[in-house]
């Protein structure tokens, strides 16, 4: 292993251990409440099997919910990690100050204008999340729920076509698992 490629892992692992540390109180809405972190990891796991192995996108990926889901900020993401690794998931961060709906529609309007950095990024978590719905569903979600949130992740991810198609084709497949609606 080169040097750089030891700086590169430790870097992750850094960036792992302050994503469990700021989630780790947290637990996923799933039935089985799973820790928060797991779903992190499962993004940067994602994207390095998918063949990506630019470190500030898998450390994006590991941070990507710390400011939107604990009390980080941009500015400490900066200090630790950098402008780039910050600047990614600022991107890829909804403002909680705005009602969901309102968040749910920006996600598909700036999708298309995302950096590519970015949309790895996002189109990783839309996989993981539909995974998650299909495998532990949150508890108050009825079928109708989970299928307009299939459609919603596919409106999100539709205008970032192009960038992986290896992600997109598994975005693909576990879209084509949308449950059923009622007869």
């Amino acid at each position: 292993m080169t040097e750089v490629q030891g700086e590169a892992i430790s870097r992750i692992l850094g960036a792992a251990s302050f994503a469990a540390e700021r989630h780790r109180d947290q637990r996923r809405k799933g039935k089985d409440a799973s820790p928060y972190i797991n779903h992190p990891l499962a993004l940067a796991s994602l994207l390095a099997g998918c063949g990506e192995r630019d470190p500030t996108v898998l450390m994006a990926a590991l941070l990507h919910d710390t400011v939107e889901d604990t009390a980080t900020t941009f500015a400490e993401l900066e200090q630790a990690f950098g402008p780039e690794v910050a600047g990614i998931v600022r991107e890829v961060t909804d403002d909680k100050a705005l009602p969901k709906a309102e968040r749910k529609r920006l996600q598909i309007e700036h999708a298309a204008h995302l950096s590519r950095r970015a949309m790895l990024v996002k189109l990783a978590d839309k996989i993981c999340n539909l995974r998650d719905i299909l495998v532990s569903p949150p508890t108050d979600w009825g079928a109708q729920r989970k299928r307009e949130y299939f459609d919603w992740a596919k409106a999100v991810v539709d205008p970032m076509r192009g960038v992986h198609p290896r992600l997109e084709a598994l975005f693909d497949e576990v879209y084509a698992r949308k449950p059923a609606a009622a007869p």
